[in-house]
């Protein structure tokens, strides 16, 4: 009898640990930097056609196979294309054959597409300003542990007027700068200035102590320092473009900020609006169980126990949730958000739309990937924002 009770208690011991464990590296995956992506979507062939067009094709899947602009790195990221529209698709023969979609090759930014033989997908259309054509230049953000890169982009002549505004476009979690580029146009075309930053622990700005995400909770005030820097050179006013954890960042200058009386609008793509929510979710489409997922965010939220996360500051989750704390809202938002969206739930924007119908403006686009709504229909995109700015924030 002694044996067995024993031996149920080890046996829970060794259960209990074994689901801390699985709990302790649910935490570490949401905070700790990303390594490098692999290289995971096999390019089969790239060639011309009979009018000289570089082509490639892919295996066909739900993200390749989906209209718009998209690109793809190669050669251990030295390489990138921007790729085009669909010319062809083929079915393949046979129960176990894979289909084949062939798609324009808009651009070769650099490296030998014709020798690559895999690379990564993604919505990344510019990897650099170059592409844009636009004038920029690079210029430091003093944050707090040293100075921060940013792009920033006057006005073109075409588009520049009296206005004083400017955009401050932020990327979002493992992310860089350039993730933000696809709103530096439509910016350009309304007058704004644009200022693309970059925040900690991104591998571009100043890493923080601890080396790890906060979700948004510190980020915040890297960008407010860029908000500052805006307005030491002459914005009267701030708009400020959100991608995924960009969009926690922009929701919490809105409610933190000393500078927030001078944010007049959001524009914020696939944002992440409530954490809980959202990691919950991503731990749920995991299969991982939810007790288990739950343990995880209390280490995270735990002054005692964050440390097992590498957190050198427990997380505030509830301060992070936008959607509880709505009516703290005093300017419009327009979120940019597909409903199939597998990473940030389209639910949660619906809800937060719902809590302040009187300044959120929801605009669906079919995109399958997460942030990539932009690339599905980049016309549509461009057309949304500029309506909607134009409607809903007047010039400085």
């Amino acid at each position: 009898m002694r044996r067995s009770v024993v031996g149920v208690v080890i046996g829970g011991v060794m259960a209990g640990a074994a689901a801390l464990l699985a709990a302790a590296y649910f935490a570490r995956q949401i905070v700790v930097p990303a390594s490098r992506r692999v290289e995971d979507l096999p390019i089969l062939r790239v060639f011309r056609d009979g009018n000289g067009s570089l082509l490639i094709e892919l295996p066909a899947s739900p993200r390749t196979t989906v209209p718009g602009r998209y690109s793809i790195w190669f050669a251990n990221g030295a390489g990138h294309a921007c790729i085009g529209k669909i010319v062809a698709t083929d079915d393949g023969a046979g129960p176990a054959a894979v289909g084949t979609v062939t798609r324009l090759v808009e651009r070769v930014d650099s490296g030998d597409l014709l020798s690559a033989k895999a690379g990564i997908w993604s919505g990344y259309v510019y990897p650099t300003p170059d592409p844009l054509g636009l004038p920029c230049k690079d210029v430091g953000i003093p944050v707090q542990n040293g100075i921060a890169t940013a792009w920033q982009f006057p006005p073109t002549e075409a588009s520049a007027g009296s206005s004083a505004t400017w955009a401050i476009h932020v990327h979002g979690l493992g992310g860089k700068k350039s993730g933000a580029l696809r709103g530096v146009p439509v910016a350009d075309r309304l007058g704004y200035t644009s200022l693309v930053v970059s925040f900690r622990n991104d591998g571009e700005a100043p890493a923080s102590a601890d080396r790890r995400y906060h979700l948004g909770q510190s980020e915040w005030r890297d960008v407010d320092a860029a908000v500052s820097y805006a307005l030491d050179q002459g914005a009267s006013q701030i708009v400020l473009f959100g991608w995924s954890l960009g969009g926690t960042i922009a929701l919490q200058l809105t409610l933190e900020s000393e500078f927030r009386d001078r944010i007049v609008g959001l524009v914020l793509d696939a944002p992440v609006i409530d954490w809980t929510s959202t990691l919950m979710a991503n731990a749920r489409s995991s299969m991982l169980p939810r007790w288990i997922a739950a343990l995880g965010l209390r280490i995270l939220e735990s002054p005692r126990l964050c440390w097992i996360a590498g957190l050198g500051t427990a997380l505030n989750l509830r301060a992070l949730d936008v959607v509880a704390r709505a009516d703290e809202l005093r300017l419009p938002v327009l979120v940019i958000h597909s409903e199939r969206d597998r990473s940030t739930p389209f639910a949660v924007s619906r809800r937060f739309v719902d809590r302040r119908p009187d300044l959120v403006t929801l605009v669906t686009f079919p995109s399958v990937e997460h942030t990539q709504e932009w690339n599905a229909d980049p016309e549509g995109w461009d057309a949304a924002v500029f309506g909607w700015l134009r409607s809903r924030v007047a010039s400085g």
